[in-house]
């Protein structure tokens, strides 16, 4: 799936598979804003902290469409990442 051109480039993004439920607006709303009209969600601030990073992360894990994922530490697009 293709990555959202409203994301804020770095570690977290969503991709087309969103269907803008803003659950992740909803957990993390300092990092994910919804676009009511475009019908989506997206990474509006990336994490500078331990606290946006572990909202972030529960974000991504409670996504009903796995649309959010994460750089992994390789360079690469790992989606969700397993802890």
């Amino acid at each position: 799936m293709g990555i959202l051109k409203a994301n804020i480039p770095g570690k977290y993004h969503v991709d087309e598979r969103c269907i803008g439920c803003a659950i992740c607006s909803a957990i993390a709303p300092q990092n994910f804003r919804s676009d009511h009209e475009q019908g989506y969600d997206y990474v509006y601030k990336q994490p500078d902290n331990e606290v946006e990073e572990s909202l972030c992360a529960e974000a991504m894990d409670i996504c009903p469409v796995d649309a959010i994922g994460a750089t992994g530490t390789g360079g690469g697009i790992s989606g969700r990442l397993k802890r």
